[in-house]
């Protein structure tokens, strides 16, 4: 049979409830908690965690769902969430989109199965603003990190899209440039409509030129920037270009480059992200970084603060990304010589 916490008691020589604050992290005597720990060891004593969670009503787990296991930003994110669940004792179990069939709203029915005391939905898909209805309806312990669909009853956290890329623009305008192109992304990803708002209005409050075909669509790949710069070069008139991510832009600064152009004295280029490439491409590229282990202890923050009190009002919270200068700007003030012009 397997060793109980009477067991442990016995060869510890100490009570079943000195054991059990012991095993809830309640400090015992430094001489008590050597002798559990012994016996513990001795006996291979396992705690049933499941009559645990019978008793105390808790798991003392968050689920974390997301699209897909690949992005690349989502290792960081989950170091922020971790980070702070570890200080509160609990552990965090994955669950992803692409291995299954459901829809974030199916992963409700990890609270009706007793796994978790709440749950961190993450993607930067756009999400259908029903369903996330259904989910704050639904009154469990959730946080949405990304789209929010506009609902307001849902707490949610994400980067300020439309601030990032005003920064970029205002930063490209105040070192002399009028002329801005720009590469946009995917219809389904839902950062595309702000960023992109970003670049309109900032654009035309500084009293810019808006040329409708300075303004490019990509999948976010390196290729799909590589083609678009392709075919902003065969329009021309331009001195600088924002990406609207990292990717784009490498892909973009290839496509200048091979085409004879140098960058920053021709053209100058700006992305979104700061992905770790970014730095290390030449030129390096200027961008803005987003603070994915913030935004991650962020939600955890926030889930926490739900889950410990029902009544917790919901908000969209927008973390604001930081301006990279690095080397593939160039300011304008003096005469332009661009091939661009």
């Amino acid at each position: 049979m397997n060793p109980t916490i009477l067991d442990v008691a016995r060869l510890a020589n100490t009570s079943k409830s000195t054991v059990s604050r012991f095993l809830n992290g309640s400090p015992v005597k430094k001489e008590t908690e050597e002798a559990l720990k012994k016996a513990i060891k001795e006996l291979n004593y396992h705690r049933n965690e499941n009559a645990r969670r019978l008793v105390v009503n808790k798991t003392h787990t968050l689920g974390i769902v997301v699209d897909s296991m690949a992005n690349l930003f989502y290792p960081l994110i989950f170091k922020g969430i971790e980070d702070l669940a570890k200080e509160k004792g609990f552990n965090c179990v994955f669950y992803s989109m692409t291995s299954n069939k459901y829809k974030e709203s199916d992963f409700q029915n990890l609270f009706f199965e007793g796994q978790v005391d709440g749950i961190i939905m993450i993607s930067f898909r756009k999400r259908d603003r029903q369903e996330l209805m259904e989910i704050a309806q639904a009154g469990f312990p959730v946080v949405i990190f990304g789209d929010s669909a506009g609902v307001e009853e849902i707490i949610s956290v994400d980067v300020d899209n439309y601030y990032g890329i005003a920064e970029l623009v205002r930063y490209l305008h105040r070192i002399g440039h009028s002329k801005i192109a720009y590469i946009s992304g995917p219809e389904d990803a839902a950062a595309t409509k702000c960023r992109l708002n970003g670049y309109l209005e900032t654009i035309s409050q500084l009293g810019l030129e808006i040329d409708p075909s300075w303004i490019v669509s990509t999948d976010w790949s390196n290729e799909g920037g590589y083609h678009a710069m392709n075919s902003l070069l065969s329009i021309g008139g331009f001195t600088a270009v924002v990406s609207s991510n990292d990717e784009t832009a490498i892909g973009a600064l290839r496509a200048i480059q091979e085409r004879g152009y140098n960058v920053p004295l021709d053209i100058s280029i700006t992305g979104f992200d700061d992905i770790t490439l970014s730095s290390w491409v030449y030129p390096s590229l200027t961008t803005v970084k987003q603070p994915f282990i913030e935004m991650g202890k962020k939600a955890a923050v926030e889930l926490f603060n739900r889950m410990e009190n029902e009544d917790y009002q919901p908000k969209r919270h927008l973390l604001k990304p930081l301006l990279m200068i690095r080397d593939s700007c160039r300011k304008v003030s003096e005469p332009i010589t661009s091939k661009m012009v």
